[in-house]
């Protein structure tokens, strides 16, 4: 017997029992489509989780804090002017992140960058307007180099610029509100009507000095307020106020010109935010709040991890935190995995029995084709491809229905924002 004859007594044969083919066919339709589907949705939670944490600080990005740091502590160390480091005694003051420190850290294995940082809280004015900063002083050539900060108006800080300017985030605005109110955006609803652009801000770096002039001391002294300094706006942030990503709510700023601004502001009194001596002096040098220390793969995460926190110093990532969502999104995908394969396999069984029946009923039809010259090959061949026509046909429409079906879920989950970024992505 012929192919073509076999496949047309195959459809023939179905044909005639059109219920009991849509019945085992819809089961396969169910099956593919809930196996595919089940396996996507842990497939996009797993990428979902994967971009969040690449938005909010990276997947191979150490954030090292100094040895007196409350984010934790490691055994204190020494660091010599060649860079080496070694035990010192308790008493001994905690090591700390300056340029010494950053030319160890850029020599160990597996480090491909290095970036300071410098922060600083502000209070800044703007017409009716006060609000607060919180500026970043990084080097602008590293700056520039940072993929998740996007520019929607004006540039970044430029290297080989000789005034401090500004580069804000695009929800620092909601840290401005009406001065005589004292309500921000979250209260009201409403934005302030500044153009960091164009409108001059005012920023006040000492704000210790600021608070104390709004209040007068035990017996009646009232310190005069502190100075003023006008700062341009180099540059926005792309994305608006509800748009929250890991710098929507920083200013950024040229490192060096940061420095040289505080030095020029504070002079020989403390900067809020460093150290200072025993007897409450500040060092002569200002000392990074942040580094950052990029790897060059996530599988050699923990290794520099534990050589930082050698050093003295803290040292926080997402490593552990990666690894522990990762064992639980696989399996949630197994699980997920498990329950359309048991869809599936019913379906199989589904299949099996129509054919079963099928060959009950036919036990005529069968002697009349052995007695035609047929032998139990072409019999065998000609079931088969039944069962096969039903698990092709049940299988693609299966596969199709669970393409809407994902793109379903994902406008479902993006219109709701219930899976973070950009929905689940399946």
């Amino acid at each position: 017997m012929k192919f073509f004859d076999l496949l047309t007594m195959s459809v023939s044969n179905l044909w005639r029992r059109k219920l009991r083919t849509f019945l085992t066919v819809l089961g396969v339709i169910i099956g593919t489509a809930s196996i595919v589907v089940m396996v996507s949705i842990g497939i996009g939670m797993n990428r979902n989780m994967m971009q969040q944490i690449e938005q909010y600080g990276g997947l191979t990005t150490i954030n090292v804090y100094s040895g007196d740091s409350y984010y934790g502590g490691g055994m204190a160390v020494a660091v010599s002017s060649s860079g080496d480091a070694s035990s010192s005694s308790k008493n001994s003051e905690p090591v700390r992140l300056n340029d010494e420190m950053l030319q160890v850290l850029a020599g160990l294995d597996h480090v491909t960058s290095v970036t300071p940082i410098l922060s600083v809280d502000c209070i800044a004015k703007s017409g009716k307007y006060m609000g607060y900063l919180s500026v970043r002083g990084i080097p602008s050539e590293l700056l520039a180099q940072m993929n998740n900060i996007e520019v929607a108006e004006g540039t970044l800080p430029v290297p080989g610029d000789q005034e401090l300017k500004f580069f804000y985030g695009n929800t620092v605005i909601t840290n401005f509100y009406v001065e005589k109110t004292n309500q921000y955006y979250w209260e009201t609803g409403v934005v302030p009507e500044i153009n960091f652009m164009e409108d001059p801000m005012y920023v006040i770096f000492d704000t210790d000095a600021y608070y104390q002039s709004q209040y007068p001391s035990e017996n009646g002294t009232v310190t005069p307020p502190p100075k003023k300094y006008m700062i341009e706006a180099c540059g926005m942030m792309a994305g608006d106020v509800e748009t929250d990503g890991e710098n929507s709510n920083y200013v950024f700023c040229d490192l060096e010109l940061l420095k040289t601004q505080l030095k020029k502001v504070f002079k020989n009194k403390a900067i809020p935010g460093q150290p200072t001596t025993s007897s409450g002096k500040p060092y002569k040098e200002i000392y990074y709040n942040q580094v950052d220390v990029k790897v060059d793969d996530m599988d050699n995460m923990k290794d520099v991890q534990t050589q930082i926190q050698g050093l003295g110093l803290s040292a926080n990532s997402n490593a552990e935190w990666i690894e522990q969502q990762q064992e639980s999104s696989n399996n949630l995908q197994m699980a997920l995995g498990g329950i359309g394969a048991v869809s599936l396999f019913v379906a199989a069984i589904g299949i099996a029995n129509t054919m079963m029946m099928s060959i009950y009923e036919r036990t005529k039809e069968i002697g009349v084709i052995k007695v035609l010259g047929c032998d139990m090959k072409n019999i065998r061949s000609m079931f088969l491809m039944e069962a096969g026509f039903i698990g092709f046909v049940g299988g693609t429409i299966g596969i199709l229905l669970s393409y809407g079906i994902s793109f379903l879920v994902n406008y479902v989950a993006a219109s709701q924002g219930s899976m973070g970024i950009g929905g689940m992505n399946i």
